[in-house]
């Protein structure tokens, strides 16, 4: 019996194909989310640092996002503080000047 050189067992396998796409489909997801963590700047997620961002600041869906140590908190203000979990109002404004000092405007 003649076995052709070129073709090996594994060709015959038509399964196969399936692992290799999952494969594919992995590599795409993890370039995928590490595309848009740098796109947002959202590496401080990835590090060890602790900080504090405000998302969609001084709007009604504005949320304030700390991370201390492994913990990542989220807050979102609301005109209702009878509702579970934590949330809060806006209660002022506070500007940054160029020399870095810091004035608080209360609402």
């Amino acid at each position: 019996m003649k076995r052709n050189l070129l073709k090996r067992e594994e060709d015959s396998d038509p399964i196969s194909v399936v692992s290799n796409l999952f494969d594919v489909a992995m590599v795409f997801a993890v370039a995928l989310m590490v595309a848009l963590v740098t796109r947002y700047n959202m590496t401080e997620m990835l590090s060890q640092e602790d900080f504090t961002m405000v998302k969609n600041p001084g709007k009604e869906n504005m949320e304030i996002i700390t991370k201390e140590g492994e913990k990542i908190n989220r807050y979102t203000p609301s005109e209702n503080q009878q509702q579970s979990g934590k949330r809060g109002k806006k209660v002022g404004i506070a500007y940054e000047l160029e020399n870095g000092e810091i004035i608080y405007v209360p609402e």
